[in-house]
């Protein structure tokens, strides 16, 4: 999301757009994003900054560090960003800094949910579906 601070009106403006999660390159081996990631900004300026409150929303499909299911965790992150402007910027890009909120957001330990039981460490069934059959 590039901004020309220059085109903000004083009034203000809002913006939405959905992201890709290739642009902002979050799919890690145990987290995906399988649609966009939604954005909604509310942009002000002031004579030296631009404050942007935005709304970021989307579905992280995560592995289970247990059991190796995939299963969704649902996103939803309110922020404020404030940038010193001065003549000399041309254009604010916030894809990074959104990118880094959400990874922050990334679970450590995913679960799919507080008591899962995992795989069994002989057989490999997963243990949330029943009893495995092997002497564990």
């Amino acid at each position: 999301m590039k901004i020309y601070p220059a085109q903000i009106p004083r009034e203000g403006v809002s913006l939405a757009e959905d992201f890709t999660p290739e642009k902002l390159d979050l799919n890690t081996e145990i987290i995906k994003f399988r649609e966009p990631v939604w954005v909604k900004a509310e942009i002000s300026k002031i004579t030296n900054a631009v404050t942007f409150d935005l709304d970021i929303e989307a579905s992280m499909c995560c592995l289970c560090s247990r059991c190796l299911e995939e299963f969704t965790l649902p996103l939803h992150k309110r922020l404020r960003f404030s940038y010193p402007v001065d003549r000399s910027v041309q254009v604010i890009d916030l894809d990074p800094d959104i990118r880094e909120e959400i990874i922050l957001e990334y679970p450590v330990k995913p679960l799919c949910r507080a008591d899962c039981h995992g795989l069994c460490v002989k057989c490999g069934q997963n243990l949330n579906l029943g009893k495995c059959s092997c002497s564990n």
